[in-house]
């Protein structure tokens, strides 16, 4: 055809195929999104791959075609398979980000899930947290696990010595058997998050000034927050510096790497502790739920969790010593006043009968 120029219009054929990809989920994620999240989120990794995994069929789909119905058809799907309430309404919120930046990008001209709500949830459900009997099993079992670990060490020593193979370090009777302990009284007593437990460096700890910092970019919230040591919380930590190399990771793993989980030494604890339907997490409800029971303030209980409004700390409200009682007590007369009205009404004349 003459005067079209072929290549000018394979170029503008190209522009807007690539438009026309941007504009579904999955060519946005891919395209826009991933090298954002990946640069801006320490758990970028992560959410992309559960984005992805969780709207894999709606990958190819336009983003503005992505309406209310069709989520909750999805959100319908994900119940019935029996995901529970709290992890879809999680998961909406995260495609819901994803939206905005498409927004906010000038991608989409609007937000097309902004009607859609979230599902009801009990907030305020049961806080499971140790029991006093509970916690003394799970010291208890602590301390057996460290004798039977330093017992297993001192006669593998015996054993290489006698063939005159190297010998492993020694555990000291003082000292803990491993990381788990030190980990578990810790958390008992500062409610990090197992994250943030696995993240602390050696330089993280005051001595002198009995502060632990809590660095805002290994914080769930982002923000450095400072936490108070205890007795018993520097004891710890001054007893497991002297088995361990006292810098880097205070809870290395192996090759002094980051740690990733407990998952075996705890199941086996729980189990020798005899406590059941009780997870790692519980240990910062038992952290919180201890202060909030001698008195401790909700709001300075919300800053030492890190918490960024005082909505999640609500949910120990119910533990607080006897406030409502006394409030709904206080409807009752004293009595003084009860003593009051009895002489009062001792006073009155009868009524005259005719």
């Amino acid at each position: 055809m003459a005067g079209v120029d072929v290549q000018e219009v394979r170029q503008q054929e190209r522009h807007e195929a690539q438009c026309a990809q941007l504009q579904t989920l999955g060519g946005f994620l891919d395209s826009k999104y991933a090298p954002w999240v990946l640069a801006e989120r320490k758990s970028g990794a992560a959410t992309l791959a559960r984005l992805q995994h969780n709207f894999a069929d709606l990958l190819k789909r336009p983003m503005q075609e992505i309406s209310p119905w069709v989520i909750e058809k999805w959100r319908a799907e994900e119940l019935k398979r029996g995901k529970q309430k709290s992890t879809v309404n999680r998961d909406i919120t995260g495609l819901k980000s994803v939206l905005a930046k498409a927004v906010a990008w000038d991608i989409l001209p609007s937000h097309p899930l902004t009607k859609l709500k979230p599902i009801k949830l009990d907030t305020k459900g049961r806080v499971r947290y140790l029991t006093e009997a509970e916690e003394a099993r799970l010291r208890t079992a602590l301390s057996l696990r460290d004798e039977r670990i330093q017992a297993s060490r001192a006669c593998a020593n015996a054993w290489r010595r006698v063939r005159r193979y190297a010998e492993m370090p020694s555990i000291e009777i003082q000292a803990y058997g491993d990381r788990l302990t030190p980990m578990v009284l810790l958390t008992l007593n500062t409610g990090l998050r197992r994250g943030e437990l696995f993240n602390l460096r050696w330089e993280d700890v005051n001595v002198q000034a009995k502060v632990l910092t809590v660095q805002g970019a290994t914080a769930k919230s982002g923000q450095t927050r400072y936490l108070p040591l205890n007795r018993e919380a520097l004891a710890v930590l001054n007893t497991w510096c002297q088995q361990s190399p006292g810098d880097g990771y205070i809870f290395p793993g192996k090759g002094g790497q980051r740690l990733d989980n407990t998952r075996k030494s705890w199941k086996r604890l729980l189990q020798e502790a005899g406590i059941t339907g009780f997870t790692w997490h519980d240990l910062r409800h038992s952290f919180a739920s201890k202060l909030v029971m001698v008195g401790v303030s909700l709001a300075a209980v919300r800053e030492l969790l890190g918490h960024a409004d005082l909505t999640m700390t609500l949910r120990y409200a119910h533990l607080a010593p006897d406030h409502k009682a006394n409030a709904v007590e206080k409807l009752c007369p004293s009595p003084i006043a009860k003593l009051a009205l009895v002489l009062q009404s001792s006073q009155l004349e009868p009524l005259q009968t005719r």
